[in-house]
């Protein structure tokens, strides 16, 4: 997705079952009848996020030790019939802040690292990779939803209700199995991906934002802007799950452009005993949302 605000998907047998297509799945989650889908704007759907996330280790030395942020940018292209490229790059690791640069400084200002502090092999450097772009493999010619496989039509006919999306998901998961008590969740977590993942109508991810807000575990933080500077309104889900020395809280924070109602960014804060845990938090901004005529091609450098 620790609770990342990810849960379980249903086994490939069971997503079989009801993804071979809303024909035969509507009858089951009460998708509305087939209807024109608006025709695509582009070749491809297309997203690319760029994301930093702090190293869990420090190096340098015990007496002067520093922490690392990793850079990547990742970016997906997917045709209307269902073809999908994946394509990623390494941005190179800097110091995390200004506090880190010094003691980095005083280190010598290494370009690569190879152990941590303590010892751990890693394999670091301050250089971008030359990264690399390819067809996603062994996975349907088709559109990934809540356990479900739906061509592009079908994705056009999700509905465009609040109420209605939600109960077309929380079925979706009932299907998949997921258990009763974590279907809320379930459906809370999902919401996101219709905002910036598949090519869904704009009345559709609407519905989506808007059920969103309708979670008792999501709050609106009003105005914000990404780390590109951009206007959004900020939502906020939280998350928590055990009690005690196995209470682990999980805050996203979600900033989104409600003109456009695309995902700009999401930031993701994974604490443990009330003591953030680096390994599994993160920021991610999403560039690029939306439809693109130019083809796949290796990222390129922010």
């Amino acid at each position: 997705m620790s609770k990342s605000m990810t849960f379980a998907t249903a086994p490939a047998r069971r997503l079989v079952v009801l993804g071979a297509g809303l024909a035969v799945a509507a009858a089951v989650l009460g998708a509305p009848p087939a209807a024109a889908a608006a025709p695509p704007e582009g070749a491809y759907w297309h997203t690319r996020a760029v994301m930093t996330r702090l190293h869990p280790w420090q190096f340098g030395s015990k007496q002067d030790p520093y922490s690392l942020v990793e850079r990547q940018v990742s970016e997906r292209w997917t045709t209307p019939d269902g073809r999908s490229w994946y394509g990623y790059r390494d941005l190179g690791t800097l110091p995390a802040t200004e506090k880190d640069k010094k003691a980095w400084q005083r280190d010598g200002s290494p370009a690569k690292w190879g152990k941590s502090i303590d010892g751990k092999v890693v394999k670091l450097s301050t250089e971008p990779a030359k990264g690399h772009v390819a067809p996603m493999r062994g996975e349907r010619r088709q559109f990934h939803l809540a356990g479900q496989w739906l061509t592009y039509d079908e994705v056009q006919r999700l509905p465009a209700d609040p109420n209605k999306l939600k109960d077309w998901l929380s079925r979706a998961g009932q299907v998949g199995e997921i258990p009763a008590a974590r279907l809320g969740d379930w459906v809370t977590s999902t919401l996101p991906q219709l905002l910036y993942d598949l090519p869904a109508p704009k009345e559709v991810r609407a519905a989506a934002y808007q059920a969103l807000l309708t979670s008792p575990k999501v709050r609106q933080a009003g105005a914000a802007k990404d780390t590109l500077g951009r206007p959004g309104t900020a939502v906020v889900i939280d998350e928590s799950n055990g009690e005690g020395k196995k209470r682990t809280d999980v805050t996203m924070t979600l900033i989104i452009d409600t003109g456009r109602m695309v995902l700009l960014s999401r930031d993701q804060l994974v604490e443990i005993q009330d003591k953030a845990f680096p390994g599994k938090s993160y920021s991610e901004t999403l560039t690029d949302v939306g439809w693109t005529d130019a083809q796949p091609a290796v990222p390129a450098l922010p």
